[in-house]
């Protein structure tokens, strides 16, 4: 619930409070650059429309419950929401960019006269490392990789995703899609009923409400208008991202909606807009320049290919076709313009798609693409991971001197 880089603050914080006892007095966290870029801009949810960093460190030190993890400020008052504010006017939060090796992380150090609490999570949201009582160590753990405690995906490939696809039982799959299905659309659904930051799904959408193509795109598009911009609905991520998670699954549903295909073939669909999105997001890593959108609106192509008829030889072009269109798309952050990122990337989606459908394609040896679809993920991979090292760091300066 709320964009996922402030819930992990909210999280070590609350966590922190846990620790230690009492109230803060005083909070220090310290935070890598990726980590400012993703949280200076986002509304935190619960909060009142506060943004940043203090508002996700306050409001997890006054309403956090630990034990939830990434819903650890579902069940906030209006009272602690009022209290929230208070603590942010008269309490010292000290917010500074770690030296740190990794691309996430979070350090928190809260204060109570003289004692004091440390919780650091890296690498991905929930992975707590370190946690520190006063000079006592409560937990001390190495973390070797990116992917330490992660899924092996090893076994990925698109032809892979396709035929797991077509055998799963769907029992096997069912509750999570389902949950995705309900609380994706439902997000979407009230960014195009109500009123959040550029309101990029309306605007999509304006006089072209009976196209399912500029649905597809204003429906995902409309889902982070509303998650960028405070709301309080829940949404079932991708790759440690609420974005990725819409942007991956509702251009699906709507086209299964809007067709009339089955709810099995929307299950199946779904399995491959999921794991291709999560494919491509394994090599780049969770955080980086290369916006996460892009991956997801891939997954979307894919995933529409699939519940069109096609099947491998199919979704691999459309896979090939999308990247070569969108991987220039920077992420400069969580804030309102997602929204705008997303509805270009599902549109890639839909070209890398049409492409395919009218016989066209981009080639090896075309810029980046290479030959073969794994070839060209792996390109895409370097590309994101190392090639935009120098351009992330920029990026992240430029933000901060705004």
């Amino acid at each position: 619930m709320g964009c996922t880089e402030p819930i992990a603050i909210a999280y070590a914080a609350a966590k922190a409070r846990s620790v230690l006892g009492a109230l803060p007095d005083r909070l220090l966290v310290e935070v890598s650059g990726n980590i400012i870029k993703n949280v200076k801009s986002v509304v935190v949810p619960h909060t009142g429309g506060l943004r940043g960093i203090p508002a996700a460190a306050a409001v997890g030190v006054v309403a956090g419950d630990p034990s939830a993890e990434l819903e650890v400020i579902s069940h906030v008052t209006e009272d602690q929401i009022t209290a929230t504010s208070e603590y942010l006017k008269n309490t010292p939060i000290e917010i500074s960019c770690a030296n740190t090796p990794h691309i996430f992380d979070i350090q928190i150090t809260a204060f109570h006269g003289s004692d004091s609490a440390f919780v650091r999570i890296i690498d991905y949201h929930t992975n707590l490392v370190c946690i520190r009582h006063n000079q006592e160590v409560l937990l001390e753990k190495e973390c070797v990789s990116q992917s330490d405690g992660l899924t092996d995906r090893c076994c990925l490939t698109v032809e892979k995703i396709v035929d797991f696809a077509e055998t799963v039982d769907l029992d096997d799959v069912r509750e999570i899609l389902e949950r995705q299905i309900s609380y994706n659309m439902a997000i979407a659904e009230e960014g195009l009923r109500g009123d959040y930051g550029a309101n990029i799904g309306k605007t999509v959408l304006l006089h072209r409400e009976n196209d399912i193509n500029y649905k597809m795109r204003a429906y995902a598009a409309a889902g982070s208008d509303a998650r960028m911009n405070g709301c309080e609905l829940p949404v079932v991520i991708n790759s440690g991202s609420g974005n990725q998670g819409i942007t991956a699954s509702v251009p699906v549903i709507v086209y299964a909606r809007e067709t009339n295909k089955t709810h099995e073939d929307l299950l199946r669909a779904l399995c491959v807009s999921n794991l291709v999105t999560t494919h491509l997001k394994t090599g780049i890593g969770r955080l980086s320049a290369y916006c996460g959108a892009v991956s997801a609106g891939v997954g979307a192509g894919a995933g529409l290919a699939y519940i069109k008829g096609g099947r491998y030889e199919m979704i691999a072009h459309t896979v090939v076709n999308a990247v070569a269109v969108t991987s220039g798309i920077i992420c400069d952050g969580a804030k309102a313009s997602c929204a705008a990122k997303i509805a270009s990337a599902v549109d890639a989606g839909l070209l890398g798609l049409a492409m395919y459908e009218n016989g066209n394609q981009f080639f090896g040896g075309d810029g980046i693409v290479k030959k073969g679809v794994e070839n060209t993920i792996a390109t895409v991979s370097k590309l994101a991971r190392f090639g935009m090292e120098q351009t992330d760091k920029e990026i992240i300066q430029l933000m901060m001197e705004s």
